[in-house]
Parts: C-alpha cells; sequence; structure tokens
C-alpha cells in the first residue's frame, strides 16, 4: 500500500521547522499555549492551569485498536496518551491522567522516540491525545521524529479547547484534526468543565481546524488527511447536541465526518452533578443519531 506523505515532511523540506519552534517557544515563555493564557514562563518549568512545565507528562503509548476505524486500519493508531489537561471536565473518564497527572515525565527526545517506535511497529498514524496544551513540546518532538525518519501522519486529537495562536503553529504540520464538540452551550461548559467559554472556543476552532485540512479524505481505507469530529452524548442534553450538528453542518462542512459517540457513563467527579451521575441510555443515543442524520452529516458509528 503506498505511504501517505504527511504535510510536516512539506515543511521540513522547506526548512520551515525552526521558525516554527521558535514561536513554539514563545508561546511557551509568557504561556499563551492555549485560551487559559496563564502567562507563566514554562520554558524555566513554572506551571499553570495544567500543571505541565516544559517537559510533558506520557501516561502511555501503544498501537491502539479501539479508536475510529479509518484511524485503526489493519495495525492500530500510534497512540500517544498526554497527561494533564486544560479543561478538567468533572466526568472526564481518564480522570487518573488529566486531573492526577499519572504518567512520567520525558524529554522531547523521547518524545520523538516514542513517535518512532510507533512507527516500527507498523502504526498507520501517531495520534497525540490530549495535547492542547503541549503544543510546543510536540512540535520540537515532531522536528526531531521527521529528521528521524518519521513518515506517517500526524492526528492531533483535542477536546476541542485550543488556542488559534497554537492552530496557527500547527498548520503544515498536522494532517487530522479529531476534535471533540463537547458542549454549543457556554453555561453547560462552565458547568462542567473548568472553563467559561468553551461552546465559543470550539466553534472558532473547528472552522480554522477545518480550513487547515478539509474534510475527511480515506483511501484505502485509511484516513490521510482531514477533520474528524467527536461528539460525546451527554445525558439530558439532546438539545445541546442538535445545535452541534446543525453548527457543524451549517457553518463548518454537510461532509463533516462525525462520530456521535454512545459511551458516556458517570467518571471522575461526576456524582457532584445528580443530571449526569447516570449513564447515557440507549434511546438518548438513537435519538442523538436521529438528530445527526436530519442535518445530512457523514456520521460515523456501529449501526
Amino acid at each position: 500500500m503506498e505511504k501517505a506523505s504527511p504535510v510536516y515532511l512539506k515543511t521540513l523540506r522547506e526548512g520551515k521547522f525552526p521558525e516554527k519552534i521558535a514561536r513554539a517557544r514563545e508561546l511557551a515563555s509568557q504561556c499563551r499555549v492555549c485560551p487559559r493564557q496563564c502567562g507563566v514562563n514554562r520554558l524555566q518549568g513554572e506551571r499553570g492551569e495544567c500543571r505541565i512545565g516544559y517537559q510533558p507528562i506520557v501516561s502511555s503509548y501503544f498501537p491502539h485498536f479501539g479508536e475510529e476505524a479509518p484511524l485503526v486500519g489493519w495495525h492500530g493508531s500510534g497512540t500517544i496518551f498526554m497527561s494533564g489537561c486544560n479543561l478538567l471536565c468533572l466526568f472526564c473518564q481518564n480522570y487518573d491522567t488529566s486531573h492526577l497527572l499519572v504518567g512520567r515525565e520525558v524529554s522531547i527526545l523521547q518524545f520523538a522516540e516514542m513517535m518512532l517506535k510507533l512507527q516500527t511497529l507498523g502504526c498507520h498514524n501517531i495520534n497525540i491525545v490530549t495535547p492542547s496544551h503541549v503544543v510546543p513540546q510536540l512540535v520540537e518532538a515532531l522536528y526531531l521524529a521527521a529528521q528521524d525518519g518519521l513518515e506517517i501522519p500526524l492526528v492531533y486529537n483535542s477536546g476541542g479547547y485550543d488556542s488559534l495562536e497554537s492552530l496557527q503553529l500547527l498548520n503544515g504540520l498536522v494532517d487530522i484534526y479529531m476534535p471533540d464538540f463537547k458542549f454549543f452551550s457556554d453555561e453547560l461548559g462552565a458547568k462542567y468543565t473548568a472553563v467559561g467559554n468553551y461552546g465559543t472556543t470550539a466553534r472558532v476552532v473547528l472552522k480554522e481546524m477545518h480550513r487547515q485540512v478539509g474534510d475527511l479524505v480515506i483511501e484505502q481505507g485509511l484516513a490521510r488527511r482531514g477533520l474528524l469530529v467527536r461528539h460525546l452524548v451527554m445525558p439530558g442534553m439532546l438539545e445541546d447536541s442538535s445545535r452541534i450538528f446543525h453548527f457543524l453542518a451549517n457553518e463548518v462542512s454537510r461532509h463533516t465526518y462525525l462520530n456521535v459517540m454512545p459511551q458516556y457513563r458517570p467518571a471522575g467527579e461526576a456524582h457532584k452533578c445528580e443530571e449526569i451521575d447516570r449513564p447515557l441510555s440507549y434511546s438518548e443515543f438513537l435519538q442523538a443519531v436521529q438528530l445527526a442524520k436530519k442535518t445530512g452529516l457523514y456520521r460515523l458509528d456501529k449501526e
């Protein structure tokens, strides 16, 4: 099978990585890496709301076979799970890594070596999970890995709370953006995450991601480039889900590749909010799928 040609290889050939790294380090020096704009000097090890200095913390990395089918292929998606988070959702199903920082601190070189190891295992892509707070580190590690032979697509798998500065930095580096679109409403976002402007920010972010990479392109069963959106259906929030689907269809692209996810369960601190302290019912999931169908979006589900 013919290999994909990742966009970061073109950036490498054109000699644009050093400029991007300089910009990335400037973002980290008075941290503007994500919308929280903490202003700390992470180059000196200072920590903001994400509680990560300049050395990233990785909880695990391995070929992942539980991701979307166009990412998994035959040999898995080369997934690197970053610890820490800028959203800190109350109901996070990876609470130990996002809130409690379970994992090990690694150097930029070790980060790059993980990417190369996953490639040697036959993974079809490098899938960075929860990267919004470690964009500068990702840029530096990708440069080292690309110089040393990395040549599979890069997937940016975020919670949807990203800064435009960071996304502009990633333009020409990321092949596949895979954001969550958790809430349309800022009010719901403020109730269940640690930020007050999630919905407003995510809408801007998704438009920029699509502007960079377009609709998802699948060749021979594998995702090569484009936008893939995930939406976790929440108990009792079908109206918000409907607003998300309409936004994607009407303001991003009717061809947006969408995964409507049914696996919500109470986790983390969900017990603090009675209305989400229960699993999603199957009927609610089916209603969400029907709402997505009505918009004409291209869906990914297991029907």
